[in-house]
């Protein structure tokens, strides 16, 4: 039997997967994705984590003796997550040791109503990553503009980083700027740098859903030719600004004193189309050195169906900017379309934060009165 994840993995693909609970964790279903389906990597977001506590019987003991404690709602959640982080790690640190550090990293995301507060956004870093302790721990930072001061600052303490909602070439640019500046920071900081870690999340599927909705507006022919053709060409160029970033003599003298490169990462690699290849995220970006993070969803019928072809991104390099350039033509605003993502990105991710914290708030207010009417709750 074909084992199609191995042969992801052979080609220079990371398989991780975008998902966690308590729920995973108990089951054991974490750990047999690692030592079945080829999984090195967990990442983590508020969405995630609001869906796995809206299944409160799963946290109830914890959140009983939290409600006892008597801690504030944003302590419990922050608590309550880090707890399932952490566990999550310890499963991947097998993966972990076998890739000298590279892989089986675990993420988890600053508070993302911080997301244009620099400071706050450094704070709340430092503290995760203490309060978490892990050494494959990464922590998300979100790469708006008061993001990259933050990433470079976080990094300059050791703290290994995974830099989140990249959606434009120019600012993963930066993002790769900020990762040089930090690790040159840490270095003279005295910070060993072969245990610092970072990958840049570089979104694709939402990049499709905006500019498809701006082809089908347009509604020309031309137009909707292009549609389903951005996120792709956009993430293949991407990569080769990587490479070109991390063939320069600044990043060698890094990787002299034992730097690892900042991998590209593919995030939100699930379909949002139907009408698209469940597997297209996967198939068609596939290079060395690249990270891809997949719902379960994915990571199923990629094992299924889905097909490595070798490396399908440094070939494409012509195709993709034709790409890039005939949906300007047709009337695509790059600049605007960038900016949209991330302000709803980071918008969604506020929400589900928001919702997050709801639900907690509503378990550990439970949890209190079960306490003080014991007999009620027997009944």
């Amino acid at each position: 039997m074909t084992d199609r994840l191995a042969d992801l993995s052979a080609a220079g693909v990371a398989v991780w997967l975008d998902d966690l609970s308590r729920v995973r964790l108990q089951s054991g279903s974490l750990d047999r994705m690692r030592r079945e389906q080829h999984v090195v990597g967990v990442t983590t977001n508020p969405t995630i984590f609001a869906k796995a506590l809206a299944d409160a019987d799963a946290y109830d003991s914890q959140l009983k003796d939290l409600a006892a404690q008597g801690v504030t709602v944003e302590e419990a959640v922050r608590l309550l997550t880090s707890y399932d982080v952490r566990w999550a790690a310890d499963v991947m640190k097998p993966a972990y040791d076998a890739s000298s550090g590279v892989d089986g990293r675990v993420s988890i995301e600053v508070d993302p109503r911080s997301a244009h507060e620099t400071a706050k956004t450094q704070a709340e870093a430092k503290t995760l990553w203490w309060l978490v302790d892990r050494p494959n721990l990464f922590i998300k930072i979100p790469a708006t503009e008061a993001g990259l001061p933050a990433i470079t600052a976080t990094l300059a303490e050791g703290i290994s980083v995974n830099v989140t909602l990249i959606f434009s070439l120019d600012r993963y640019r930066a993002v790769m700027d900020a990762f040089l500046a930090g690790m040159e920071q840490a270095k003279a900081n005295g910070h060993d740098l072969t245990q610092i870690g970072s990958v840049a999340s570089f979104f694709v599927s939402r990049v499709d859903t905006e500019i498809d909705k701006r082809l089908d507006k347009i509604g020309s022919d031309e137009a909707r030719a292009l549609r389903g053709k951005a996120g792709v060409a956009n993430a293949q160029l991407a990569y080769k600004a990587y490479a070109e970033v991390f063939g320069t003599a600044r990043w060698q003298a890094l990787a002299d004193a034992g730097a690892h490169p900042q991998r590209p990462l593919w995030a939100s690699t699930g379909t949002k189309n139907p009408d698209y290849k469940d597997t297209i995220y996967v198939e068609e970006l596939i290079a060395p050195g690249t990270v891809n993070t997949m719902p379960e969803s994915v990571i199923k019928a990629f094992e299924d169906h889905g097909e490595t072809r070798g490396d399908t991104v440094t070939g494409s390099y012509t195709a993709a900017q034709k790409v890039m350039d005939d949906l300007a033509g047709v009337g695509i605003d790059f600049d605007d379309v960038f900016r949209v993502l991330e302000d709803e990105g980071v918008e969604k991710f506020e929400t589900s934060w928001g919702e997050l914290l709801e639900d907690v708030k509503k378990s550990l207010t439970a949890a209190a009165a079960g306490a003080q009417n014991p007999s009620d709750a027997a009944r």
